[in-house]
């Protein structure tokens, strides 16, 4: 039974790998995976997913990110935030929680300027801005 255990789990693995693979750099949640799983008739327990994320994240190849208390927290696959010398932050709609990676050199500048004026260092990756989503400031604005 052991044998037959882990190799479903392997199974399980393997599909999610597969398809974090087929989004680098691109945020998801294990609910993400799930219903892109489901949307092709294959069933994976949201507790799987996160289990094979935890083991994914310890070993390195996926970035974890909580973002706040209220949010679901998201991952990442591929190295954009490995190296401590490439910075990145988060920008957060209010309206529909979407997630945008943030990378690009003004932002660098920002954090810069906080740690030689104002004597304060940015933690990359936990750094968020809430604004309206292109969408949803577009919605807004139609209503």
């Amino acid at each position: 039974m052991n044998d037959t255990k882990s190799k479903y789990n392997t199974k399980q693995r393997d599909l999610i790998i597969d398809y974090i693979k087929t989004i680098p750099h691109s945020h998801f949640t294990a609910a993400d995976i799930c219903e892109h799983f489901k949307s092709l008739g294959i069933n994976i327990g949201v507790s799987t997913v996160y289990r094979h994320l935890a083991r994914l994240v310890d070993e390195g190849s996926v970035k974890k990110f909580t973002i706040d208390s209220t949010s679901s927290a998201c991952f990442e696959y591929g190295d954009d935030c490995d190296d401590e010398e490439d910075i990145c932050f988060h920008c957060k709609c209010v309206e529909c929680g979407k997630l945008i990676h943030l990378q690009c050199e003004e932002i660098k500048e920002i954090s810069e300027h906080l740690y030689k004026v104002h004597n304060f260092t940015m933690i990359a990756g936990r750094t968020v801005f809430y604004g309206l989503c292109d969408e949803c400031r577009r919605n807004t604005a139609n209503s």
